[in-house]
C-alpha cells in the first residue's frame, strides 16, 4: 500500500522560512516522479511543485517559483520542500502526492499558516 506521510507545517510569520517533509513507503520511491499540492479553504486544490525520479528535474508554479526548494533523498524514501519568504497567500494544507500503478494517491498533508 502507497503511504504519504507529510509533516513539518506550523504557524510561519510572514517572510519565514519553513521546511516539509514527506516520508514514502510501500512503493519504490526512487522510480517516481513526486509533487506537492496545496490547498486553502474554499479553493481548489493547486499544483505548487514537481520532481522527477532522479531528482535532477524540477518544476513549480509560477506562484513560488524563486521562493520554494523541491528536493528529494531516495536513500530515505523522503521528498522536501524548502519554502522561504512565504506569504499570507501561502496558507493552505500541503500535500504530497504521487500515481503509482495509475492510482493518484495523496498523503494526509500538513498545515502550513503564514500570519502575523
Amino acid at each position: 500500500e502507497v503511504q504519504l506521510q507529510a509533516s513539518g507545517g506550523g504557524l510561519v510569520q510572514p517572510g519565514g522560512s519553513r521546511r516539509l517533509s514527506c516520508a514514502a513507503s510501500g512503493f519504490f520511491f526512487n522510480n517516481f516522479p513526486m509533487n506537492w499540492v496545496r490547498q486553502a479553504p474554499g479553493k481548489r486544490p493547486e499544483w505548487v511543485s514537481s520532481i522527477n525520479g532522479g531528482g535532477g528535474a524540477t518544476n513549480y508554479a509560477d506562484s513560488v517559483k524563486g521562493r520554494f526548494t523541491i528536493s528529494r533523498d531516495n536513500a530515505k524514501n523522503t521528498l522536501y520542500l524548502q519554502m522561504n519568504s512565504l506569504k499570507p497567500e501561502d496558507t493552505a494544507r500541503y500535500y504530497c502526492q504521487t500515481t503509482v500503478m495509475g492510482i493518484y494517491t495523496r498523503g494526509q498533508g500538513t498545515q502550513v499558516t503564514v500570519s502575523s
